[in-house]
């Protein structure tokens, strides 16, 4: 048995995506289900680059950045009722068992973490996300969204935000920390905030004068915009963390000696070519160059709990259903400023 629910689905038109309002199904509650009226939506770039990836199923419902209100729970479900505020990010089912799901790491399941949209589940179904009307999702995957945020606000946090307050949490930034953040868009706005809220001195490696201000805004203490050998030689060994949000190639031999002894680089903002550097260039200082994924549930949940105690919150812009293929646009051109929420009361 299955419910019918209206969803905005895309398929692929030439070498981008059209955008059609469909019905799709969502199952019935199992005993450890949680169903969500979905009130808000992010968008967010990965779910244009799945949109545009050819290997994707069509037609597909994206979205994973998913703000509601409980709608109803199964039967064994004990920590969540009918009319909380809640969110899903991510991903919807792991196996639980492995040692990464033991571990709080559900993003990392051994046998495979089941995503919120275009992912085989375990009943063989194709996940479909939260541009849509509704959703049921395994309650261990729901997180409780705290009163003093906005649901709106709450939803790009699901992505944007766990993906920068994991790396600084794995990698203890706190008082007194001299940390970098590369870019100030839609991953960057976010990190300055976390950065300064855990006591960071946060210093934004900008492109443009235009950005200084809002940098000064959300948190930062200094903003510099690195063109120059000398620009680069001003700030040689000054950061213990340096997170890289941006998608650009760049050249690494001139940020890598920017980092103190045994300090990291790490990207969050993956490029599409190959990164390439020399290791001379962490030679001198034993730095350390990693990625980082999102969270899991229980950071996920911290980080949820941390915004909201310290007044963190993307900058957003409302659109409707109709908007969501022109914002596919604007965030290809890079002019969306920081962050598109998708009003889902605008489907009907």
């Amino acid at each position: 048995m299955s419910q019918s629910v209206k969803a905005l689905s895309a398929n692929i038109k030439g070498d981008f995506a059209s955008f059609n309002q469909t019905v799709i199904e969502r199952r019935n509650l199992r005993p450890d289900d949680v169903a969500i009226d979905i009130k808000y939506c992010g968008i967010c770039h990965s779910d244009v680059s799945m949109v545009q990836w050819q290997g994707a199923h069509f037609p597909m419902v994206p979205g994973h950045e998913i703000s509601g209100i409980v709608s109803a729970v199964g039967r064994d479900v004990k920590n969540f009722q009918p009319g909380d505020r809640v969110g899903v990010g991510c991903f919807v089912n792991s196996c639980g068992q492995c040692a990464a799901c033991k571990a709080g790491q559900e993003q990392f399941c051994e046998n495979g973490v089941v995503v919120v949209f275009d992912s085989e589940d375990d009943d063989g179904t194709i996940t479909q996300g939260g541009y849509s009307q509704s959703i049921v999702v395994k309650d261990h995957f729901v997180l409780h969204i705290p009163d003093e945020l906005a649901l709106e606000d709450a939803a790009p946090l699901l992505c944007a935000g766990i993906t920068t307050y994991n790396p600084l949490k794995r990698f203890n930034v706190g008082k007194d920390s001299q940390v970098a953040i590369i870019g100030l868009g839609g991953l960057g706005h976010i990190a300055v905030q976390f950065a300064a809220k855990m006591g960071a001195r946060v210093t934004v490696l900008g492109h443009s004068e235009s950005k200084r201000g809002e940098a000064q805004q959300f948190g930062a203490t200094d903003y510099q915009i690195l063109k120059t050998p000398e620009d680069f030689q001003n700030l040689a060994g000054h950061f213990d963390f340096i997170l890289n949000t941006v998608a650009a190639d760049m050249n690494l031999d001139n940020y890598l000696p920017l980092v103190k002894t045994d300090g990291v680089f790490c990207y969050v903002g993956i490029p599409s070519n190959d990164i390439q550097f020399n290791l001379f260039s962490i030679f001198g200082n034993q730095a350390k160059v990693t990625a980082s994924n999102v969270g899991g549930i229980q950071m996920t949940q911290e980080m949820l709990d941390f915004a909201a105690q310290n007044d963190i919150k993307p900058q957003i812009e409302i659109i409707g259903i109709n908007d969501v293929e022109k914002a596919y646009q604007n965030i290809l051109d890079s002019k969306v400023h920081y962050r598109y929420v998708i009003d889902m009361s605008t489907l009907k």
